[in-house]
Formats: C-alpha cells, sequence, structure tokens
C-alpha cells in the first residue's frame, strides 16, 4: 500500500540546519503556532518528502522521527531522557502489535516513544494518580499524532494495582514501583516483561529484590551514560562534558 498522506497525520516541515515544525495536516488555512497561516491542502492524498514554500522558505514535508516528537514536546514534569526511554522499550520487550501498560504519565515523553514503538497494530494505556499530569501528557501525545494509540487513566496503582490484562509489557516510572511489581506480573502474558526507571540506588535494590522474590526471570539491572564526541580530521576525541546519571533500569520476564 503506498504511504500518502491523510488528513490528521502529523508532519515535520524539515530544512537543513533547523530543527523542524510540526503541524497537523488538515485542508484549508490554519495558524501554525506563531509563526503564520499555512495551507496544505495539496499535500493530502500525496507521498510524505514532497516540498512547500512557506513565508519564502523552501521545506522538506516528511514524517515525523520520534526524536523530532522529543523536540516538540512541551516539558512540564521531568523527562525520561531518549537513551533511558530507548532502553526501556528493549528492555520491556516493546514491538510492533504490542500491549503496554505505562504508569506514571508525567509529561508524556515516554508514552510518546511506547505508542511509536507499538505501532498502528499496537496499544499504550498511561496511567498516572494527578489528572494535571495526565492533561499535559494528554496535550503532548495528541501533537505527536499518536493519540490513537493510548489510553489515559487516572488511577493510583501502587493502591490499586493494573487493571489492564494480557499485556505483552509493563513499563514503570514511579518513585515506588516495587510495590506494583505482583500487579504487573499478574498482568502479563507469559513472556511478557516489566521494566522500571529509578534515579536512586536504594530505589533499584528493592526494585530488584521484589522481581526475584516474585519469580521474574532474567532479571536485569543497568545504567547508561552518554557521551557525545567531537569529531575533526586527524583531532577527534570524546567531549568535555557528558549526560550522565539519570536514572537506573531494572527489568524482568513472566516465564511461568
Amino acid at each position: 500500500m503506498t504511504d500518502v498522506w491523510a488528513e490528521g497525520d502529523t508532519a515535520a516541515l524539515k530544512r537543513s540546519g533547523v530543527p523542524p515544525i510540526l503541524v497537523r495536516l488538515a485542508r484549508g488555512p490554519q495558524r501554525v503556532g506563531e509563526f503564520g497561516v499555512l495551507d496544505l491542502t495539496a499535500q493530502v492524498g500525496q507521498p510524505p518528502g514532497g516540498t512547500i514554500t512557506w513565508l519564502d522558505v523552501t521545506y522538506r514535508v516528511v514524517r515525523p522521527s520520534l526524536s523530532d516528537l522529543f523536540g516538540a514536546m512541551h516539558r512540564g514534569a521531568q523527562i525520561v531522557t531518549p537513551k533511558d526511554a530507548a532502553q526501556l522499550i528493549y528492555l520491556a520487550g516493546v514491538g510492533p502489535g504490542g500491549r503496554v501498560a505505562e504508569a506514571g504519565a508525567g509529561s508524556g515523553a515516554l508514552t510518546i516513544a511506547l505508542a511509536y514503538a507499538v505501532g498502528p497494530a499496537g496499544h499504550v494505556t498511561t496511567y498516572d494518580r494527578r489528572a494535571d499530569f495526565l492533561e499535559a501528557a494528554r496535550g503532548n501525545v495528541h501533537r505527536s499524532g499518536l493519540e490513537d494509540r493510548v489510553t489515559f487513566r487516572e488511577r493510583d496503582v501502587v493502591r490499586e494495582g493494573l487493571d489492564a490484562t494480557d499485556l505483552t509489557s509493563v513499563v514503570l516510572d514511579l518513585p515506588e514501583p516495587w510495590e506494583v511489581l505482583y500487579s504487573a506480573r499478574s498482568a502479563l502474558v507469559p513472556g511478557g516483561y516489566a521494566a522500571t526507571f529509578s534515579p536512586t540506588f536504594n530505589q533499584l535494590e528493592r526494585t530488584v529484590r521484589t522481581f526475584r522474590n516474585l519469580g521474574f526471570d532474567e532479571v536485569r539491572a543497568v545504567e547508561l551514560l552518554e557521551r557525545s564526541l567531537h569529531v575533526g580530521e586527524g583531532g577527534t576525541r570524546p567531549d568535555f562534558e557528558m549526560l550522565g546519571h539519570t536514572g537506573f533500569l531494572a527489568s524482568g520476564r513472566r516465564v511461568d
């Protein structure tokens, strides 16, 4: 099937050297933030990759990458960084068609990454005990164009547990993830994964201990440090600054 633009799709307007502008495709003129009025009617039904000239500047109209979606987010609660989000997707076994539960929603950065990973055939249910965080996450997911893959639930999963079933993955970004692992284990299908994000050693220790006590298999704990390289002809070296500790990741698999 040919990949073409449809009304409601999120497009990235990209030109060299500057971040992309994200916009929802619609017929007729629309205001794009503080940039001005844009009419993308001619793009509907066309394949991505075409060009438009707007305000005397030429842009490519392309599908947004996950990096584009992260960059366009409205920040509220502290977000999971891309390096940790990508590893959590790996540790939790998230892939196309996956059925994922996430708690808590925060600003929706990890929600967007999970929805991107499960594809159009998958679904993410995201929980948060705070209505304001859910509203912020909902807005960011809507701007990403992935809202049809996400259900938002106001629920204190520490006290009440998860109410989803037959999940392939559970991802927890909570102060006390160990309190939810029993519920997560019950909600997972055999072979499903749970993964957690915790800022401190004490949280990690309690989480890993609970994984083991509940009989999870393949229990792992990792930390990712990211260091950029300054690349020059004959003078390549590490940058002096790096993205160091952001959190500890743990995971386990239900196999019985």
